[in-house]
This record gives structure tokens, C-alpha cells and sequence, in this order.
């Protein structure tokens, strides 16, 4: 079943999938890579679309989004067991009812966890890698569980490739009054909402904060992209390091503000960024 994938990311561009299924068991995630392994189709994860960007052009892929009990959470003491699937707000929420803390900072991650280990998201000081126990994982040739170790979990980054699916992940997390774990995400949400756009269709932070005094976004600021628009696409006003849907966006769009701003820091500042938004399909940034 082809299935456009614009309706599946929050940026809201991005073409159809060749193939595109939505697995509620482990069982199913097996049957499905081994058959894309036997058609020898690349295969692909969509969780609910943050922090990606897909080709105008479609996938040539089976794309999975992972449903059922791929996206459960359960509680366990102090560990959770959760789906690949499952909402990262969904998993805070069930955290504070159940006095835990430690993943308050997904609060600023609108994604799901199987997406959260894939790029080690984090934020706020925090990071999946920091509270991550392990993770299943399932491939053509078989499933099984790996730590943030064998993930190898660096800054926005893991050794996960197309093709290994996150199904399952247990979070190690500690006691807390969930009182105080409400509180401090409220602040952090206030944090967030007073600096991003967050009522703006965006994927995301485009690119990592690099090894310079100036974050991404102050960089990008500095270079006087705040606002600047590229057909449907523009760098927001509100944050320089976010690409918002001004209206009809493509990716093609996006991708033009991408490569302004990486030309802009590489001159002004001699810094080459790299972009923390995954791409999907044949599309990439030319080099500077």
C-alpha cells in the first residue's frame, strides 16, 4: 500500500512510501523485514514525524509505524516498558503517575521512543542514553536486546541504521513526588514555548549545536536569517535554528533554507553545521 508520508510528518511535505505497513507485534516487525530483505527493499520507521524530513519525491522503502502493542507503555517499579511506538508525552505522563522521574526532558521531544533511542534525543540536559536500559531491536536476521553501550549512544547519535527497528525499550527511571515532577515541566514547557515555535509546523531543531560559544540558532541569528523564506518554507522569526511551513512547503524548500544557512555559518563564522533533522529518501545537502 503506498501512503503519502507528508500526512505522517509535522513538517508536512514529503512524498509517498512504496510500500508502507503498520505492525502491532514483534511478529509482525520480523515477517515484514525478512520479507523486505527477500524483495531486497530498504525499509524505514516513521514514528509521528518530528525530525525527519522525507524526499518530495516519495521513498522508495517500506515504511513501518509502529501500532498495538508496539506502542504500550507498562511500569514495573522503577523501570518502564515501553513500546517503539509509544509517544514520548504518553510515556511522561504514565512516569508521573507512577512517581517517576528522570524523563522530564522528553517533555521538549514530540516524538516517540523508538525515534528518541534511534537519534539519542534529548534535551534540557537530558538524553535518551541517560536513562535508556535497553533496547530491543529487530532485524531481517533476528531480535534482540542492546544497551546504550552496544546502541553506541553519542550526542544525537546511535549506530542504529535503516533497517533495525526499536520495538521495545526499558527506561530506568528513580522515585519522585509527582508534584514536582508536574512543576518542572511546566517550566520546562514555558521554557520552550517562550522560545520556539512550537505552534508552527516545524521538524525540529535543523541542526546540532556545534563545538562554538554560539548555539546553532545564535549563529544562525547572528547571520540574519530569522525570517528568511525560501518558497513555502522560512528559517522562523522566533527561533533561527527551526524551518517552519509558511504554506505549501516542500522539502525541496526546506532544504534550500538548509543549505543558505550551513553557506552563511561556513562564511561568517568558519563553522560547517550539521543537520539534526534524519533525511528520508534521495535527498541530501551539497557540500560546502
Amino acid at each position: 500500500m503506498s501512503v503519502e508520508l507528508a500526512r505522517y510528518t509535522t513538517l508536512g511535505t514529503g512524498g509517498p512510501a512504496r510500500e508502507f505497513a503498520r505492525p502491532g507485534s514483534i511478529g509482525e516487525v520480523e515477517t515484514l523485514l525478512r520479507r523486505a530483505r527477500d524483495d531486497e527493499l530498504a525499509v524505514a520507521v516513521v514514528g509521528l514525524g518530528s525530525n525527519l524530513l522525507v524526499a518530495d519525491d516519495g521513498v522508495d522503502a517500506l515504511v513501518l509505524h509502529l501500532e498495538g502493542e508496539l506502542a504500550s507503555v507498562s511500569v514495573e517499579g522503577e523501570l518502564m516498558r515501553v513500546g517503539g511506538g509509544a509517544a514520548n508525552a504518553v510515556v511522561l505522563h504514565r512516569a508521573r503517575a507512577a512517581g517517576l522521574g528522570g524523563f522530564e526532558f522528553a517533555c521538549a521531544i514530540p516524538g516517540t521512543i523508538g525515534g528518541g533511542v534511534w537519534m539519542n534525543a534529548g534535551a534540557y540536559g537530558g538524553d535518551f542514553s541517560q536513562v535508556l536500559q535497553r533496547a530491543l531491536v529487530v532485524t531481517a536476521d533476528g531480535t534482540g536486546w542492546l544497551t546504550p553501550a552496544e546502541l553506541g549512544m553519542s550526542y544525537r547519535h546511535s549506530s542504529l541504521e535503516h533497517g533495525r527497528v526499536v520495538v521495545e525499550a526499558e527506561l530506568r527511571l528513580h522515585p519522585r513526588d509527582p508534584d514536582a515532577i508536574k512543576n518542572d515541566v511546566r517550566e520546562l514547557n514555558r521554557t520552550r514555548k517562550d522560545a520556539q515555535p512550537t505552534n508552527r509546523r516545524t521538524f525540529g531543531s535543523v541542526f546540532k549545536n556545534p563545538d562554538h560559544d554560539l548555539s546553532a540558532g545564535r549563529m544562525l541569528e547572528a547571520c540574519g536569517l530569522k525570517g528568511h523564506r525560501i518558497g513555502g518554507a522560512q528559517i522562523s522569526p522566533k527561533h533561527a535554528n527551526f524551518i517552519e511551513n509558511a504554506g505549501g512547503a516542500t522539502t525541496a524548500d526546506a532544504l534550500a533554507l538548509m543549505a543558505e544557512a550551513r553557506r552563511r555559518a561556513r562564511e561568517q563564522f568558519g563553522v560547517e553545521l550539521q543537520h539534526e533533522v534524519e533525511f528520508l529518501g534521495e535527498i541530501s545537502l551539497p557540500p560546502l
